[in-house]
């Protein structure tokens, strides 16, 4: 196998790999009773990098971009629907789902930043 491209810092096989786990774990794909499933193993055999490695690299990644699980920003398109956090604001002290919410609630909101997208404008 031919040896991978070394960038500035570290190669770059260790860069694609943590890439994916990272966003792979955001996404919950090491939980079997999810889909998509990957274990961690297979995804790190795929690129030929050691598990803990790329679990150190996606851990570098995740703390630079503020990844986190269920931040809509880094949801997989199919998740977005059903996931919680991704609807949940705070109108006059109050949590509300944001679909639950008046049409001009939810255009506020999502010129904010808050929502995804206008529900019924997907």
């Amino acid at each position: 196998m031919a040896r991978a491209a070394k960038s500035e810092r570290g190669r770059v096989d260790v860069w694609a790999c943590g890439i994916v786990y990272a966003v792979g774990s955001t996404n919950f794909i090491f939980d079997r009773s999810q889909e998509p499933y990957m274990s961690a193993a297979n995804i790190c055999k795929g690129f030929g990098v050691g598990q803990s490695t790329a679990s150190g690299k996606a851990g570098v990644i995740r703390e630079a971009l503020k990844m986190e699980p269920l931040n809509f920003e880094w949801c997989l398109p199919s998740r977005l629907e059903t996931n919680p956090l991704a609807w949940m604001i705070v109108v006059n002290g109050l949590m509300i789902d944001a679909r639950r919410a008046p049409r001009e609630i939810q255009e506020i909101a999502f010129e904010k930043g808050y929502i995804p997208y206008i529900p019924g404008d997907e």
